[in-house]
């Protein structure tokens, strides 16, 4: 059995000190590098890879750059509920409709011609809009256009603050390139019909 080398008085010799203070030095740098190690990686972290807060940019809303005009001069509250322009559409245009009238007992019947400008190339979004006595009047006249639609493309629920008041239905225009949002918001019942890339975001921008 090796023993460890002392000097002459019985003392450990300078070469033990040496392999001491190598111990002591080598443990108290495996200690300094752990707690690298803990701080970089486990608290805070800084050296973990984060991912990059991404930026969100938004648009800006478009704004019609005509100014709304055609409303009649005694309007009734239905038709004051209209809005003044939707996205980059003014209000151009808006007539009594007896349409809905005279075949689904509406209580009161518009069209209203939204648009964004004057003459060629003008886009415009046409909205038939109706008012029903009850919700159930406006429900069996919802059901009835959207029937008569065609097949939809897209639906869902109309909301208002959280709460569902009607619902509506996406289908495909009479002509090539269109489409027709109907829906039913409690007693109203609109039905807007335009370019197929435009109209659907015309409804959700709608007011009613």
């Amino acid at each position: 059995m090796s023993q460890a080398r002392t000097g002459g008085n019985g003392r450990p010799s300078p070469e033990v000190f040496r392999r001491r203070r190598i111990v002591v030095a080598s443990a108290a740098g495996a200690l300094v590098l752990l707690i690298v190690l803990l701080t970089a990686f486990v608290w805070p972290g800084f050296a973990r890879d984060e991912p990059e807060p991404q930026a969100t940019v938004t648009a800006p809303v478009p704004t019609p750059t005509i100014s709304p005009s055609g409303r009649p001069k005694d309007q009734t509250a239905f038709v004051k509920a209209q809005p003044d322009s939707v996205l980059a559409l003014a209000l151009r245009e808006v007539t009594e409709d007896k349409a809905w009238e005279d075949d689904a007992d509406a209580v009161e019947s518009w069209q209203l011609v939204y648009a964004d400008g004057d003459g060629e190339g003008t886009t415009t979004v046409q909205v038939h809009a109706g008012q029903w006595e009850d919700d159930d009047a406006a429900t069996a006249a919802y059901d009835a256009l959207v029937k008569a639609a065609g097949e939809p493309t897209g639906e869902g629920e109309v909301s208002v603050d959280g709460a569902a008041t009607g619902a509506y239905v996406v289908t495909p225009g009479s002509t090539e390139g269109t489409a027709v949002v109907t829906w039913r918001n409690g007693t109203a019942v609109l039905q807007a019909t335009g370019p197929a890339d435009l109209v659907e975001d015309f409804y959700s921008a709608y007011p009613l």
